[in-house]
C-alpha cells in the first residue's frame, strides 16, 4: 500500500483549510443532496465529499457509508489533492497503490474509486468529491465531466462559507471566523502542549485619517495594515480584523517572548512603509501580546480582554507622548 504524500505547500494548504471555516461550517443537507444525486447519476453505492485535514479525512457528506472520519494515511482522497486532475481507479485490487489497502481488503471493500479535487477560492486543494463501488468499472470522459460539474457546485458552497468568515475589505478573518478558529487552536495547543500567544493591535489616530482625508483613505489604511500583517507573519498564524481598526494575530506554537519579537518586526515594517508610501498620514498602531495560560484563562473572551488591556496600556503611552 502507498500512503499519500503531502503536497509541497502543506502548511499553507492546512492554514487555508482552517481559515476557510468549512471544516465545521455549512449545512450538511446541501452536500448530502449532491452525494445522493451522484449515487443516482452514476449508479454507485457510495459517494462522498471529503476534506483532507492534517491526519484524517473530514466528511462533509458520506452517503452510503457510516464513517465520521478516516485516517489520512490509508485514504484514496489524500492522493487526489496531489494533482489538479481526477484520480480514477478502475480496479483497486489491480492497482499497486491500493491493492493491500485495508479499505480494499476489508470494509467497505472498495474496488472502484473516482475522485475529483476540490479547491477553495484561494486555490488551495483541500479535498475530493468521490464515487466508490464494490465492483470494478470503467469511467468515461463524459462521466468525468459530470463529476467535475458536481465538484464545482461544492466549491461554490465552499466560497459561500468562506465569505461568511472573511472580512470583505481586508480579506482577513472576520470576528465570526476568528472566534471559531481560535477556539479550535486553543484546544489543539492544549492537546499538543504547545504555546499559543495572541497579539492585539489598534490603529493610532485612525479617526484623524478618516476626518482629514476621507473614509476612502481610511479604507486604504485598513487594507495596508492587513497587507503588512500578511507579509510579516507565517501562514500558520491566524489574522483577523476584529472590527473597526482593531486587528489580531494568533501566533501558533509561539510563546509570549517570541510573539513580542514578531510584533516589533511588524512595527519596523510599518515604519518602512511610511517612508515610501507618499501618503500624508502615517500608519501606526498600539499593541499588546498575551500567552494563553490554560490554568488562568478560562475562555476566548477572557483572553481577548487580557490582550486588549495590554494594547490599551500602550495606546495611553502613545497618547501621552503626543501630548508632550
Amino acid at each position: 500500500m502507498k500512503s499519500p504524500d503531502h503536497p509541497e505547500n502543506e502548511t499553507q494548504r492546512l492554514a487555508s483549510l482552517r481559515e476557510s471555516g468549512i471544516l465545521d461550517a455549512g449545512d450538511p443537507a446541501r452536500f448530502d443532496r449532491l452525494t445522493r444525486l451522484a449515487r443516482r447519476l452514476f449508479n454507485v453505492p457510495m459517494a462522498m465529499v471529503s476534506l483532507v485535514d492534517e491526519e484524517s479525512l473530514v466528511f462533509k457528506s458520506c452517503n452510503g457509508l457510516r464513517y465520521a472520519s478516516l485516517p489520512r494515511d490509508i485514504s484514496f482522497c489524500g492522493h487526489v489533492i496531489l494533482s489538479e486532475t481526477p484520480l480514477l481507479v478502475p480496479d483497486a485490487r489491480n492497482d499497486a497503490r491500493f491493492s493491500d489497502n485495508p479499505l480494499v481488503t476489508g470494509e467497505p471493500h472498495i474496488r472502484f474509486y473516482a475522485g475529483y479535487p476540490l479547491r477553495l477560492p484561494d486555490g488551495a486543494m483541500v479535498g475530493s468529491f468521490c464515487l466508490l463501488d464494490h465492483d470494478k468499472r470503467t469511467f468515461t470522459d463524459d462521466d468525468v465531466a459530470v463529476l467535475k460539474d458536481l465538484a464545482a457546485i461544492v466549491e461554490d458552497e465552499f466560497e459561500t462559507i468562506a465569505e461568511a468568515t472573511t472580512d470583505v475589505l481586508t480579506g482577513l478573518l472576520n470576528r465570526r471566523g476568528f472566534e471559531h478558529l481560535a477556539n479550535f487552536a486553543i484546544s489543539s495547543a492544549h492537546r499538543r502542549a504547545e504555546p499559543l500567544t495572541l497579539g492585539w493591535l489598534d490603529l493610532d489616530r485612525f479617526k484623524e485619517i478618516n476626518d482629514r482625508f476621507g473614509h476612502a483613505e481610511g479604507d486604504v489604511a485598513l487594507r495596508q495594515m492587513a497587507q503588512l500583517l500578511t507579509n510579516a507573519f507565517r501562514d500558520s498564524d491566524l489574522l483577523v480584523r476584529h472590527g473597526g481598526d482593531e486587528f489580531g494575530i494568533l501566533f501558533s506554537d509561539t510563546d509570549e517572548s517570541g510573539a513580542w519579537i514578531a510584533m516589533q518586526h511588524l512595527v519596523e515594517e510599518a515604519d518602512a512603509w511610511n517612508l515610501t508610501s507618499g501618503k500624508p498620514w502615517k500608519l501606526a498602531f498600539s499593541w499588546g501580546v498575551t500567552e494563553f495560560n490554560h490554568d488562568d484563562i478560562t475562555n476566548l473572551s477572557s483572553w481577548l480582554r487580557a490582550a486588549d488591556k495590554r494594547m490599551y496600556a500602550m495606546k495611553k503611552e502613545h497618547q501621552a507622548e503626543r501630548r508632550n
